[in-house]
Protein backbone atom coordinates (compact mmCIF):
# COMPACT_ATOMS: atom_id res chain seq x y z
CA UNK A 1 0.00 0.00 0.00
CA UNK A 2 1.13 3.21 -0.85
CA UNK A 3 0.14 6.91 0.24
CA UNK A 4 -2.86 7.87 2.42
CA UNK A 5 -5.77 8.48 0.09
CA UNK A 6 -9.76 8.83 0.18
CA UNK A 7 -9.95 4.96 -0.22
CA UNK A 8 -8.39 4.25 3.13
CA UNK A 9 -10.20 6.79 4.48
CA UNK A 10 -13.31 5.86 3.65
CA UNK A 11 -12.69 2.29 4.91
CA UNK A 12 -11.29 3.46 8.58
CA UNK A 13 -14.48 5.18 8.94
CA UNK A 14 -16.76 2.56 8.26
CA UNK A 15 -15.12 1.07 11.40
CA UNK A 16 -15.24 3.66 13.65
CA UNK A 17 -18.95 4.14 12.72
CA UNK A 18 -20.29 1.02 13.27
CA UNK A 19 -17.43 0.04 16.12
CA UNK A 20 -17.92 3.26 18.34
CA UNK A 21 -15.58 3.30 21.15
CA UNK A 22 -18.11 2.77 23.79
CA UNK A 23 -19.63 -0.59 22.13
CA UNK A 24 -15.41 -1.60 21.63
CA UNK A 25 -14.82 0.03 25.33
CA UNK A 26 -17.94 -2.46 26.54
CA UNK A 27 -16.60 -5.17 25.17
CA UNK A 28 -12.85 -4.76 26.49
CA UNK A 29 -14.84 -4.03 30.14
CA UNK A 30 -16.88 -7.23 29.56
CA UNK A 31 -13.73 -9.58 29.32
CA UNK A 32 -11.38 -7.47 31.81
CA UNK A 33 -8.83 -6.79 28.87
CA UNK A 34 -8.32 -3.46 29.65
CA UNK A 35 -4.76 -2.45 30.22
CA UNK A 36 -3.77 -1.92 33.92
CA UNK A 37 -0.60 0.42 32.97
CA UNK A 38 -0.26 2.77 30.50
CA UNK A 39 0.54 1.39 26.90
CA UNK A 40 1.59 2.30 23.54
CA UNK A 41 -0.93 -0.14 22.23
CA UNK A 42 -3.67 0.12 24.38
CA UNK A 43 -6.64 -2.38 23.96
CA UNK A 44 -8.82 0.13 22.34
CA UNK A 45 -6.69 0.76 19.60
CA UNK A 46 -5.96 -3.15 19.13
CA UNK A 47 -9.43 -3.95 18.83
CA UNK A 48 -9.60 -1.56 15.80
CA UNK A 49 -6.08 -2.66 14.60
CA UNK A 50 -7.17 -6.28 14.58
CA UNK A 51 -10.30 -5.15 12.46
CA UNK A 52 -8.05 -3.04 10.19
CA UNK A 53 -5.88 -6.14 9.53
CA UNK A 54 -9.20 -7.43 7.71
CA UNK A 55 -9.62 -4.84 5.78
CA UNK A 56 -5.87 -4.28 4.17
CA UNK A 57 -5.48 -8.39 4.53
CA UNK A 58 -2.67 -8.27 2.59
CA UNK A 59 -0.71 -5.56 3.64
CA UNK A 60 1.97 -6.15 6.73
CA UNK A 61 1.32 -5.34 10.52
CA UNK A 62 2.86 -1.91 10.81
CA UNK A 63 1.51 -0.90 7.34
CA UNK A 64 -1.85 -1.32 8.88
CA UNK A 65 -1.30 0.61 11.89
CA UNK A 66 0.03 3.21 9.94
CA UNK A 67 -2.96 3.39 8.10
CA UNK A 68 -5.10 3.09 11.38
CA UNK A 69 -3.25 5.53 13.48
CA UNK A 70 -2.51 8.38 10.34
CA UNK A 71 -3.40 11.83 11.57
CA UNK A 72 -3.73 10.77 15.06
CA UNK A 73 -1.94 12.82 17.45
CA UNK A 74 0.73 11.18 19.09
CA UNK A 75 0.73 8.97 16.05
CA UNK A 76 4.68 9.40 15.29
CA UNK A 77 5.59 7.22 18.81
CA UNK A 78 4.01 4.32 17.17
CA UNK A 79 6.35 3.96 14.21
CA UNK A 80 8.68 2.09 16.57
CA UNK A 81 6.06 -0.15 16.93
CA UNK A 82 7.12 -3.49 15.17
CA UNK A 83 5.23 -7.08 14.20
CA UNK A 84 6.33 -8.89 17.84
CA UNK A 85 4.95 -6.28 19.78
CA UNK A 86 1.64 -5.96 17.87
CA UNK A 87 1.48 -9.64 17.98
CA UNK A 88 2.02 -9.78 21.70
CA UNK A 89 -0.98 -6.96 22.02
CA UNK A 90 -3.46 -9.01 19.78
CA UNK A 91 -2.46 -11.97 22.11
CA UNK A 92 -2.92 -9.92 25.60
CA UNK A 93 -6.65 -8.90 24.11
CA UNK A 94 -7.55 -12.51 22.99
CA UNK A 95 -10.38 -13.88 21.24
CA UNK A 96 -13.45 -13.10 23.41
CA UNK A 97 -13.24 -9.17 22.60
CA UNK A 98 -13.55 -10.05 18.96
CA UNK A 99 -16.52 -12.09 19.10
CA UNK A 100 -18.56 -10.14 21.62
CA UNK A 101 -17.72 -7.15 19.09
CA UNK A 102 -19.14 -9.14 16.66
CA UNK A 103 -21.89 -10.32 18.30
CA UNK A 104 -22.39 -6.69 19.29
CA UNK A 105 -22.64 -5.53 15.86
CA UNK A 106 -24.60 -8.76 14.47
CA UNK A 107 -28.12 -8.94 12.93
CA UNK A 108 -31.20 -8.87 10.45
CA UNK A 109 -30.42 -5.67 8.11
CA UNK A 110 -33.03 -5.81 5.93
CA UNK A 111 -36.11 -3.64 5.77
CA UNK A 112 -39.32 -4.60 3.94
CA UNK A 113 -38.54 -2.88 1.12
CA UNK A 114 -35.12 -5.05 0.49
CA UNK A 115 -35.19 -7.09 -2.55
CA UNK A 116 -34.72 -10.85 -2.02
CA UNK A 117 -35.28 -10.65 1.72
CA UNK A 118 -39.00 -11.99 2.25
CA UNK A 119 -41.31 -14.00 0.59
CA UNK A 120 -45.01 -14.26 2.15
CA UNK A 121 -43.86 -12.43 4.69
CA UNK A 122 -41.14 -14.44 6.40
CA UNK A 123 -37.78 -13.15 6.54
CA UNK A 124 -35.35 -15.45 4.18
CA UNK A 125 -32.28 -16.77 6.22
CA UNK A 126 -29.62 -19.61 4.90
CA UNK A 127 -27.31 -21.54 6.88
CA UNK A 128 -24.60 -23.27 5.59
CA UNK A 129 -21.18 -24.26 6.43
CA UNK A 130 -17.49 -23.43 5.09
CA UNK A 131 -13.98 -24.01 6.04
CA UNK A 132 -11.38 -21.35 6.26
CA UNK A 133 -7.21 -21.98 5.58
CA UNK A 134 -4.79 -21.39 8.44
CA UNK A 135 -1.03 -20.98 8.06
CA UNK A 136 0.52 -24.69 8.90
CA UNK A 137 1.61 -24.08 12.65
CA UNK A 138 2.13 -26.84 14.85
CA UNK A 139 -0.54 -25.27 17.03
CA UNK A 140 -3.26 -24.98 14.35
CA UNK A 141 -2.02 -28.34 13.11
CA UNK A 142 -2.95 -29.78 16.54
CA UNK A 143 -6.26 -27.50 17.22
CA UNK A 144 -8.08 -27.57 14.09
CA UNK A 145 -6.94 -30.80 11.99
CA UNK A 146 -7.33 -30.08 8.41
CA UNK A 147 -7.94 -33.01 5.45
CA UNK A 148 -6.33 -36.53 5.61
CA UNK A 149 -6.68 -39.77 3.72
CA UNK A 150 -8.36 -42.28 5.59
CA UNK A 151 -5.88 -42.82 8.53
CA UNK A 152 -3.11 -40.72 6.77
CA UNK A 153 -1.34 -38.06 7.43
CA UNK A 154 -3.56 -34.55 6.88
CA UNK A 155 -2.30 -32.67 3.71
CA UNK A 156 -2.80 -29.40 2.78
CA UNK A 157 -3.45 -26.75 5.29
CA UNK A 158 -5.08 -26.90 8.67
CA UNK A 159 -8.84 -25.92 8.53
CA UNK A 160 -11.31 -24.15 10.57
CA UNK A 161 -14.65 -25.28 10.11
CA UNK A 162 -17.75 -22.69 10.01
CA UNK A 163 -21.32 -22.84 9.80
CA UNK A 164 -22.85 -19.21 9.59
CA UNK A 165 -26.50 -18.12 9.72
CA UNK A 166 -27.07 -15.28 6.95
CA UNK A 167 -29.60 -13.02 5.54
CA UNK A 168 -30.31 -13.88 1.79
CA UNK A 169 -31.50 -10.53 0.69
CA UNK A 170 -28.44 -8.72 2.47
CA UNK A 171 -25.63 -11.12 3.23
CA UNK A 172 -25.59 -9.91 6.54
CA UNK A 173 -24.57 -12.41 8.92
CA UNK A 174 -26.88 -13.54 11.62
CA UNK A 175 -24.56 -15.62 13.73
CA UNK A 176 -21.84 -17.96 13.35
CA UNK A 177 -19.99 -20.61 15.13
CA UNK A 178 -16.26 -21.97 14.49
CA UNK A 179 -14.92 -25.53 15.18
CA UNK A 180 -12.20 -27.54 13.95
CA UNK A 181 -12.15 -29.70 10.77
CA UNK A 182 -13.36 -32.83 12.62
CA UNK A 183 -16.22 -30.98 13.78
CA UNK A 184 -19.72 -31.64 12.13
CA UNK A 185 -21.59 -29.30 10.87
CA UNK A 186 -24.90 -30.00 12.26
CA UNK A 187 -23.64 -30.12 15.77
CA UNK A 188 -21.96 -26.67 15.23
CA UNK A 189 -25.58 -25.41 13.52
CA UNK A 190 -27.90 -26.14 16.59
CA UNK A 191 -26.71 -23.12 18.89
CA UNK A 192 -27.87 -20.81 16.22
CA UNK A 193 -31.51 -21.63 16.40
CA UNK A 194 -30.97 -19.32 19.11
CA UNK A 195 -30.53 -16.33 16.53
CA UNK A 196 -33.63 -17.16 14.91
CA UNK A 197 -37.22 -16.39 15.76
CA UNK A 198 -40.64 -16.54 14.44
CA UNK A 199 -41.07 -15.16 11.06
CA UNK A 200 -37.80 -16.48 9.92
CA UNK A 201 -37.66 -19.25 6.94
CA UNK A 202 -34.10 -21.09 7.62
CA UNK A 203 -32.72 -22.46 4.25
CA UNK A 204 -30.30 -25.03 4.29
CA UNK A 205 -29.00 -28.21 2.53
CA UNK A 206 -29.57 -31.78 3.05
CA UNK A 207 -26.44 -32.32 5.55
CA UNK A 208 -28.09 -30.56 8.12
CA UNK A 209 -32.09 -32.44 8.21
CA UNK A 210 -32.00 -34.15 11.19
CA UNK A 211 -35.23 -34.53 13.67
CA UNK A 212 -33.04 -32.87 16.22
CA UNK A 213 -32.20 -29.78 14.07
CA UNK A 214 -35.96 -29.46 13.34
CA UNK A 215 -37.12 -29.20 16.79
CA UNK A 216 -34.31 -27.10 17.88
CA UNK A 217 -35.55 -24.48 15.45
CA UNK A 218 -39.07 -24.88 15.50
CA UNK A 219 -38.71 -24.41 19.15
CA UNK A 220 -37.36 -20.97 18.27
CA UNK A 221 -40.35 -19.87 16.48
CA UNK A 222 -38.10 -20.55 12.97
CA UNK A 223 -39.29 -22.24 10.00
CA UNK A 224 -37.41 -24.56 7.71
CA UNK A 225 -37.39 -25.14 3.92
CA UNK A 226 -34.32 -27.47 4.13
CA UNK A 227 -33.07 -30.40 1.38
CA UNK A 228 -33.68 -33.94 2.34
CA UNK A 229 -31.51 -37.15 1.96
CA UNK A 230 -33.70 -39.95 0.59
CA UNK A 231 -33.79 -41.57 4.01
CA UNK A 232 -34.82 -38.61 5.55
CA UNK A 233 -38.13 -38.52 4.21
CA UNK A 234 -40.37 -39.87 7.52
CA UNK A 235 -43.17 -41.68 7.95
CA UNK A 236 -45.78 -40.42 5.46
CA UNK A 237 -48.94 -39.13 7.43
CA UNK A 238 -51.24 -37.41 4.95
CA UNK A 239 -51.41 -36.99 1.37
CA UNK A 240 -51.88 -32.90 0.52
CA UNK A 241 -53.27 -31.74 -2.62
CA UNK A 242 -50.53 -30.35 -4.42
CA UNK A 243 -48.87 -33.57 -4.30
CA UNK A 244 -46.67 -32.62 -1.11
CA UNK A 245 -46.70 -34.77 1.91
CA UNK A 246 -46.89 -34.62 6.03
CA UNK A 247 -44.22 -36.64 7.40
CA UNK A 248 -43.22 -38.10 10.88
CA UNK A 249 -39.72 -38.56 11.87
CA UNK A 250 -38.61 -39.68 15.32
CA UNK A 251 -35.39 -39.04 16.54
CA UNK A 252 -32.87 -41.86 16.16
CA UNK A 253 -31.78 -44.09 18.88
CA UNK A 254 -28.01 -42.92 18.91
CA UNK A 255 -29.75 -39.70 19.17
CA UNK A 256 -31.69 -40.23 21.97
CA UNK A 257 -29.10 -42.19 23.91
CA UNK A 258 -26.47 -39.19 23.94
CA UNK A 259 -28.80 -36.42 24.42
CA UNK A 260 -30.37 -38.77 27.86
CA UNK A 261 -26.10 -38.75 28.48
CA UNK A 262 -25.96 -35.07 28.03
CA UNK A 263 -29.42 -34.23 30.32
CA UNK A 264 -31.14 -32.95 27.21
CA UNK A 265 -34.47 -33.11 26.32
CA UNK A 266 -35.39 -34.40 22.74
CA UNK A 267 -39.19 -34.08 21.07
CA UNK A 268 -40.92 -37.21 20.72
CA UNK A 269 -41.42 -36.43 16.64
CA UNK A 270 -41.55 -33.53 14.57
CA UNK A 271 -44.16 -33.04 11.69
CA UNK A 272 -43.07 -31.90 8.38
CA UNK A 273 -44.12 -31.31 5.16
CA UNK A 274 -41.99 -33.20 2.24
CA UNK A 275 -42.26 -31.96 -1.71
CA UNK A 276 -40.90 -33.53 -4.42
CA UNK A 277 -39.43 -32.57 -7.21
CA UNK A 278 -37.26 -33.48 -10.17
CA UNK A 279 -33.42 -31.70 -10.25
CA UNK A 280 -31.97 -32.42 -14.05
CA UNK A 281 -32.95 -36.56 -14.45
CA UNK A 282 -32.85 -36.79 -10.83
CA UNK A 283 -35.84 -36.65 -8.09
CA UNK A 284 -35.02 -34.56 -5.26
CA UNK A 285 -36.72 -33.55 -1.78
CA UNK A 286 -37.21 -30.72 0.56
CA UNK A 287 -38.88 -30.71 3.67
CA UNK A 288 -40.41 -27.70 5.33
CA UNK A 289 -41.80 -26.39 8.46
CA UNK A 290 -44.78 -24.36 6.77
CA UNK A 291 -47.68 -27.27 6.17
CA UNK A 292 -50.31 -25.63 4.21
CA UNK A 293 -50.08 -26.25 0.62
CA UNK A 294 -52.74 -23.21 -0.13
CA UNK A 295 -50.98 -20.76 2.02
CA UNK A 296 -47.70 -21.76 1.00
CA UNK A 297 -47.45 -23.20 -2.41
CA UNK A 298 -44.99 -26.51 -3.28
CA UNK A 299 -43.72 -24.91 -6.99
CA UNK A 300 -42.81 -21.49 -4.52
CA UNK A 301 -41.05 -23.60 -2.64
CA UNK A 302 -39.02 -25.26 -4.94
CA UNK A 303 -37.94 -22.37 -6.70
CA UNK A 304 -37.26 -20.24 -3.19
CA UNK A 305 -34.72 -23.39 -2.36
CA UNK A 306 -32.40 -21.40 -5.09
CA UNK A 307 -32.05 -18.39 -2.81
CA UNK A 308 -30.01 -20.54 -0.80
CA UNK A 309 -26.96 -20.26 -3.05
CA UNK A 310 -27.11 -16.79 -1.79
CA UNK A 311 -24.66 -17.39 1.45
CA UNK A 312 -22.11 -18.52 -1.06
CA UNK A 313 -21.57 -15.06 -1.92
CA UNK A 314 -21.03 -13.98 1.33
CA UNK A 315 -18.78 -16.27 1.92
CA UNK A 316 -16.25 -15.31 -1.15
CA UNK A 317 -16.91 -11.73 0.12
CA UNK A 318 -14.91 -12.43 3.27
CA UNK A 319 -12.57 -15.01 2.44
CA UNK A 320 -11.64 -13.25 -1.11
CA UNK A 321 -12.95 -9.78 -1.04
CA UNK A 322 -11.64 -9.35 2.15
CA UNK A 323 -9.45 -12.05 3.11
CA UNK A 324 -6.69 -12.79 1.05
CA UNK A 325 -7.78 -15.51 -1.26
CA UNK A 326 -5.97 -18.13 1.03
CA UNK A 327 -4.99 -19.19 4.47
CA UNK A 328 -5.61 -16.04 7.23
CA UNK A 329 -2.70 -14.31 9.00
CA UNK A 330 -2.65 -16.02 12.65
CA UNK A 331 -0.94 -19.02 13.58
CA UNK A 332 -2.11 -19.63 16.73
CA UNK A 333 -5.77 -20.79 17.89
CA UNK A 334 -6.87 -17.97 19.66
CA UNK A 335 -5.22 -15.56 16.90
CA UNK A 336 -7.13 -17.85 14.47
CA UNK A 337 -10.52 -17.44 15.97
CA UNK A 338 -9.73 -13.72 17.16
CA UNK A 339 -9.30 -13.12 13.38
CA UNK A 340 -12.11 -15.06 11.70
CA UNK A 341 -14.27 -13.17 14.43
CA UNK A 342 -13.08 -9.94 13.66
CA UNK A 343 -13.57 -10.87 9.90
CA UNK A 344 -17.43 -11.87 10.36
CA UNK A 345 -17.45 -8.19 12.33
CA UNK A 346 -16.46 -6.34 9.71
CA UNK A 347 -17.93 -8.39 6.91
CA UNK A 348 -21.04 -6.83 8.85
CA UNK A 349 -20.23 -3.71 8.89
CA UNK A 350 -19.76 -3.23 5.47
CA UNK A 351 -23.14 -4.79 4.60
CA UNK A 352 -24.87 -2.76 6.45
CA UNK A 353 -23.01 0.40 4.24
CA UNK A 354 -23.80 -1.30 1.69
CA UNK A 355 -27.71 -2.22 2.15
CA UNK A 356 -28.72 1.45 3.29
CA UNK A 357 -27.26 2.44 -0.28
CA UNK A 358 -28.90 -0.09 -2.55
CA UNK A 359 -31.88 0.91 -4.35
CA UNK A 360 -34.97 -0.87 -3.20
CA UNK A 361 -37.11 -3.08 -5.64
CA UNK A 362 -39.97 -6.01 -5.42
CA UNK A 363 -39.09 -9.95 -5.88
CA UNK A 364 -40.75 -12.81 -6.50
CA UNK A 365 -38.84 -16.17 -7.05
CA UNK A 366 -39.35 -17.44 -10.09
CA UNK A 367 -36.21 -19.67 -11.24
CA UNK A 368 -35.91 -23.61 -10.47
CA UNK A 369 -33.15 -25.27 -7.93
CA UNK A 370 -29.75 -25.58 -9.61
Amino acid sequence: MTGWGAGQREQIGILTKVFTAELVDAAIAKHDRAERRRRLLPARLVVYFVLALCLFARESYEEVLRVLTSGIPGSRALARVNRSSLCRARARLGEDVLETVFRQVAGPLATRDTPGAWWRGLRLLALDGTQFDLPDSTSNGDTFDGPSPTGGVPFGFPQVRAVVLAEIGTHGVLDARLGGYRDGERSLAYPLAGSTGPGDLVTADRGFWSAEFAHAFTVAGADLLVRLQSNHLGTVQAELPDGSCLSMARPGKDVRLQAAREGRVLTQHVIYRVITFTKGDKVAYLGTTRLDPEQYPAAELVALYRERWEIEPAFDEIKNHLGPGGPIRSRTPDGVRQELWAYLAVHHAIRQFAHTAAPARPWTPTASPT
